[in-house]
């Protein structure tokens, strides 16, 4: 069995994903800020993650996986003050609504999920190593700043090593936690309370305030892995400034290198274009239900390309997605009805689909996967309808398709969706139509039917919409 690779930001080549101790794969990603639903984009650079997780335990790796919840930041206390809300109260809503979420793309739960508000005080420790050691220091105002010029090394993970770094000898670089992916300056350690924060301030050594951004992951990931863990990962976006931010203050504090190994996963585009609020294709799990689409068909496409290249999600792709899925599941059923009561001994072998775990083992070729995936699937069929299998086989072969399934995330039971009123009104509008024997009629609207996207099954008392 091959021992599962990954491409390291870093180090900018191929590294073995085994652990440094031996014994359990340690590893951090950067979770959601808990501010709105999270849209496809996001949940792109989530399952990702949960693949490569899925694959590190497939090839017999223990695994710590640790996300942390953004809870506090400019975003969640702007829109809180917004609506009137406590921050606890306003970040625990849309904390639950990204759990669900989860649920139903079948991520698996992290080890470990530390939110930012939990953990101020070990990232005031750390704030206050930062200053005792030169990196770091207090402005007027009762924020602290991060001193970049200190630390000799910034830029090796997004390459800006020996390019001019600006500066703010007195701190008055930017304080925003959403400032330009680009700005070179001293960052924010510590934020001091602003007015426009309302009651969310907690006391430490330079006044009440709160953390900033970066702050958060460098504590919570050292305080659950170790000063040095094995794999840190996040969307290509976090390279710079944040995870630079990161390498950069966790390091300065403890003397020691960070993390061995930096994944990323690429952009995703929609429809061709950016995401953005503004051409409003910022969709949620809720936006892709509505269109009659499960979250089978989501995951499906956020697997179906290069994670390190950019994504054009599309609702062809959706739904090329729903009609794989659909042949997976009828293959799954035609292998449970052959093998009856018949066992076969699947030990933990992959069979006919170990090319699907090579291919997902060399640095995550998910495609390349899906394409052996269907191969051997195409080859199976053949053998099925040529009464090729014998019963134990054919209970061997389903055994090892769950297990490969579960590489990917796959289930394989479908989850139901609910056609939206306009083509349910068709649909019984058509079921009237042949009920009254208006047979023409009843063709014209099963046509409009199917070009919504949906396919009638009649049954004898009633029918079914299927999405196509």
């Amino acid at each position: 069995m091959k021992t599962p690779s990954i491409y390291d930001t870093l180090t900018r080549s191929l590294q073995p994903l085994s652990p440094a101790d031996g014994e359990t794969f340690r590893f951090y990603c950067c979770g959601p800020t808990v501010y709105g639903p999270a849209h496809v984009g996001n949940f792109r650079t989530f399952i990702i993650q949960d693949v490569l997780r899925r694959v590190i335990e497939g090839a017999g790796i223990a695994t710590k996986h640790v996300r942390n919840i953004t809870d506090v930041d400019d975003k969640t206390i702007r829109e809180s003050q917004t609506e009137g809300k406590s921050l606890k109260e306003f970040t625990t809503y849309w904390l639950d609504r990204f759990h669900t979420d989860c649920q139903a793309l079948n991520l698996l739960t992290p080890h470990v999920e530390p939110s930012a508000v939990a953990h101020i005080p070990s990232q005031i420790r750390m704030i206050e190593q930062l200053i005792a050691k030169g990196h770091a220091y207090a402005a007027e105002d009762g924020s602290v700043y991060y001193r970049v010029s200190s630390f000799d090394s910034y830029g090796k993970l997004s390459n800006l090593q020996g390019r001019e770094i600006t500066t703010c000898a007195h701190g008055h670089g930017h304080t925003d936690d959403e400032y330009d992916r680009e700005s070179a300056s001293d960052f924010a350690l510590w934020k001091a309370h602003k007015p426009e924060d309302g009651p969310n301030a907690w006391p430490s050594p330079w006044g009440d305030g709160r953390p900033g951004w970066h702050m958060e992951c460098s504590a919570m990931s050292i305080e659950y892995l170790g000063e040095t863990f094995d794999l840190h990962g996040g969307g290509v976006d976090l390279i710079f400034p944040h995870h630079e931010n990161e390498i950069a203050q966790s390091e300065a504090a403890t003397g020691k290198p960070f993390a061995r190994i930096w994944f990323h996963s690429a952009h995703l585009m929609v429809e061709g274009q950016k995401m953005s609020k503004s051409l409003g294709n910022l969709y949620t799990l809720d936006d892709i239900r509505e269109r009659g689409y499960d979250a089978m068909a989501l995951r499906y496409v956020m697997v179906s390309g290069n994670y390190r290249q950019p994504l054009n999600f599309t609702w062809d792709s959706l739904k090329a997605g729903q009609s794989a899925l659909r042949r997976l599941r009828q293959f799954d059923h035609d292998l449970m009805r052959l093998a009856g009561s018949a066992t076969g001994d699947a030990d933990n072998a992959w069979g006919p689909f170990e090319a699907v775990y090579d291919a997902l083992a060399e640095n995550l070729n998910t495609p390349d996967a899906l394409g052996r995936l269907f191969k051997a699937v195409h080859d199976l069929e053949r053998r099925l309808h040529t009464n090729d299998l014998a019963p134990e086989e054919a209970s061997r072969v389903r055994a090892q398709l769950h297990r490969t399934m579960d590489l990917f995330g796959f289930t394989l039971e479908s989850e139901p969706v609910e056609a939206p009123e306009e083509v349910r009104q068709l649909a019984q509008q058509r079921w009237d139509a042949k009920t009254a024997r208006d047979f023409a009629r009843a063709d014209e609207l099963r046509a409009k039917v199917s070009e919504l996207g949906w396919t009638i099954r009649d049954a004898k008392d009633g029918f079914e919409l299927v999405r196509n």
